[in-house]
């Protein structure tokens, strides 16, 4: 009983957070930030690149690629959330693993060549925070952190009473 309690709430803070001003400004600027990366990358970025050294055209296509990986796996975290919210998808389905936003496990590089555009470094520095942002949200409301406690804590606590005194 106690899991289908579980899975109900759970099911409710996601369809909140669908329906969530918060939701709609995440939307907003991870599909804002898709669509400048992309208009970047093939524009002034890719113009920029064929002017940098060796190296640095090395590091620019490995970031530039790590930054579309990025920026996708955002997207269709968000674009899942809002298939809750339209009603297209059930709440308690966006819980799959195939939907959950993967863990990153490589961060910007700090010692980037110095030759590097400032506009892929902008949009590297961007991205990486939306990430965690939305690496946040996840955790927060399918992964770890998404037991009852999390989405209840009295009742976290009640349980942990009722275990300490037989009741």
């Amino acid at each position: 009983m106690r899991d289908v309690n579980t899975n109900a709430q759970r099911a409710d803070v996601i369809a909140d957070f669908a329906r969530s001003e918060l939701f709609d400004r995440t939307f907003q600027e991870g599909m804002e930030l898709v669509e400048e990366t992309a208009g970047y990358l093939d524009g002034p970025g890719r113009q920029e690149s064929r002017l940098m050294s060796r190296e640095a055209a090395l590091a620019y296509a490995t970031e530039s690629m790590r930054l579309t990986t990025r920026l996708m796996q955002v997207a269709s975290w968000l674009l899942v959330q809002r298939a809750v919210r339209e009603g297209n998808m059930p709440a308690i389905s966006a819980c799959e693993d195939r939907y959950r936003l993967a863990a990153e496990t490589t961060p910007v590089p700090r010692d980037l060549p110095g030759d590097m555009p400032n506009g892929l470094n902008t949009l590297l520095e961007r991205s990486e925070r939306l990430f965690e942002r939305v690496r946040h949200l996840d955790r927060r409301m399918y992964g770890e952190e998404a037991g009852t406690e999390a989405l209840n804590p009295v009742a976290g606590h009640l349980d942990r009473l009722r275990s300490a005194f037989g009741g």
